[in-house]
């Protein structure tokens, strides 16, 4: 593993342990506190099935049904999970990516990084010339830039 490897991995563990993304469920009412309108409107909508159902006397054995349905499906809203960041997923195009997305794109680094790899002595310095000119380019470097420091050291 390279200086540049091991310092991305380091960021990487420190962002995932700072924000507790361990790709474990946790309860959460985020969905309430982001969308009260379509959580309002699913149980308006439910009750107006209820309703439907009980008048029914072909529907009304199967209310249960209902009540099991609505009760499993909710609980999916109700939980929030955070997947882990892997110094692997970077530039890894599969089924990863409709879990965390590509989070190497568009999170950038810390500036802590940025300086950790300019003032490593087991850095090359031509990669230290470029790291300096795509943070004059571009400002802020996504995990993805600093990546493709690494791209060049093995091509």
């Amino acid at each position: 593993m390279t200086e540049i490897q091991r310092l991305l991995s380091e960021t990487i563990d420190d962002i995932n342990r700072l924000e507790k993304r361990d790709n474990r469920p946790r309860f959460s009412i985020s969905f309430i506190r982001n969308h009260p309108g379509l959580f309002v409107g699913m149980y308006i909508a439910w009750f107006a099935t209820l309703a439907v159902m009980l008048v029914s006397p072909t529907l009304v054995d199967s209310v249960w049904l209902l009540v099991v349905l609505f009760v499993l499906l909710n609980a999916f809203f109700f939980f929030d999970v955070y997947p882990r960041y892997r110094y692997d997923d970077i530039d890894v195009l599969d089924l990863r990516v409709c879990y965390n997305g590509e989070w190497y794109n568009t999170r950038f680094v810390p500036p802590h990084l940025i300086e950790a790899i300019l003032h490593s002595p087991r850095v090359e310095s031509s990669q230290k010339s470029q790291l300096q000119q795509m943070v004059a380019r571009k400002g802020e470097l996504s995990f993805y830039d600093v990546f493709s420091l690494t791209k060049t050291e093995t091509a």
